[in-house]
């Protein structure tokens, strides 16, 4: 698996970094973010779908769980979930979430919640955090790749 740092000083690079994901993005591909709450996980979300061509909000699925996005208008159709309210990983059969995902990227939020996706070849695990150096500001995302992504990790 291969592991790519990348700071993240400002909401510009966040969105900068989301366009570099999205630009490498295929069918059946998992971008699956973790981080602690506020750590960024949405906002990189967000950069991903207007990459594709989302001109309108992108809406947190806190609540709603899931949010399918089609193609077109995007290039490529995303499933966007957040998993943080399940108390299992049982419950993401009850969701349908195979059916949403056929042809679609899924990004996933918590997706330890989920039973995580790290097992798939096509899951770039992307974990968000605060930067460790001092003087460094913003975040930092640390990327991995499964097998598919060798030659397209951002």
């Amino acid at each position: 698996m291969m592991e790519v740092r990348k700071a993240l000083p400002d909401l510009a690079s966040v969105a900068a970094y989301g366009a570099a994901i999205a630009a490498r993005l295929r069918p059946g591909d998992v971008v699956a973010l973790s981080g602690g709450l506020g750590a960024g996980k949405t906002t990189l979300a967000r950069g991903i779908l207007h990459a594709l061509g989302h001109e309108g909000e992108v809406p947190s699925p806190t609540f709603t769980i899931l949010e399918a996005y089609d193609a077109p208008p995007l290039s490529i159709a995303v499933v966007h979930a957040d998993f943080y309210r399940l108390d299992s990983p049982d419950e993401v059969q009850e969701l349908g979430l195979d059916d949403y995902r056929e042809g679609a990227v899924l990004i996933a939020e918590w997706p330890d919640h989920a039973g995580g996706f790290a097992h798939e070849p096509g899951c770039l695990a992307i974990t968000l955090g605060v930067p460790q150096n001092p003087g460094e500001t913003g975040r930092v995302a640390i990327a991995r790749g499964g097998a598919d992504w060798l030659g397209r990790m951002p």
